[in-house]
């Protein structure tokens, strides 16, 4: 089954819903993108990479990283402030041996003007960290997570997942609390009370590395967006 809210009617339906955000409300899937169309892995937009390919096949979103860039990201139609994100994520073999130490695999909320909040899995390290990026491209680390069994290794399939909700009640009102897991094991959990700074309403998936990212390549498929359940 494909979820899916496109033009005003997803708008409309974002407006309502972020009315009802907290950290701990049930959720509400409104968009799911398997990639297994043409049609369906046309609809990412490049977000971020100044040299990025991307392509295909019948299950998923290709991308790999050019030269002289570090990330290569792509947003979904979906846009909104406390949304959850979720993908599958494999770092393909395609990928040089030099740069796949550094790889990441990413997944990114709240993206506008170079700001944002990413969740990144280095499938090579086992690592995965929760960083938060400003428009004058400065980076804050707010969890750091190692040796997470639940990262896998090149060309594996890596179930990831990022939230980020504004609370509507408690001490914590008007914060915003940021969860990230991999498979079902949580990596990070946060709640940042400058979410103010992060005023972009952009959610997409990504790939890159620390260093010498060309050629990093990455697939993805079956992203899938929910929101708060206003009920």
């Amino acid at each position: 089954m494909r979820l899916r809210f496109t033009g005003m009617a997803l708008a409309a339906t974002l407006a309502v819903l972020a009315l009802a955000g907290s950290a701990g409300a049930a959720l509400i899937g409104i968009y799911r993108n398997g990639m297994e169309t043409a049609g369906q892995r046309r609809e990412p937009v490049k977000l971020s990479g100044e040299r990025c390919g991307r392509g295909g096949s019948d299950h998923a979103f290709r991308v790999v990283v050019g030269k002289r860039t570090t990330e290569c990201s792509y947003r979904t139609i979906v846009l909104g402030r406390d949304l959850e994100i979720s993908a599958t994520a494999r770092l393909l073999a395609d990928t040089p041996k030099r740069a796949r130490e550094k790889a990441y695999l990413a997944l990114t909320l709240r993206s506008g003007e170079g700001a944002r909040y990413q969740l990144l899995a280095y499938p090579l390290q086992r690592k995965a960290q929760l960083r938060k990026t400003f428009t004058d491209d400065s980076v804050e680390y707010l969890r750091i997570a190692k040796n997470v069994r639940a990262i896998k290794g090149v060309d594996k399939a890596n179930k990831l997942r990022l939230r980020a909700f504004n609370m509507t009640a408690g001490p914590d009102k008007g914060h915003c609390r940021i969860l990230a897991y991999v498979g079902k094991v949580l990596v990070a959990d946060f709640t940042d009370r400058a979410a103010g700074d992060l005023q972009g309403r952009a959610s997409a998936f990504g790939v890159g590395a620390t260093r010498k990212a060309k050629g990093t390549a990455a697939s993805f498929d079956d992203v899938v967006i929910r929101v708060p359940n206003p009920s």
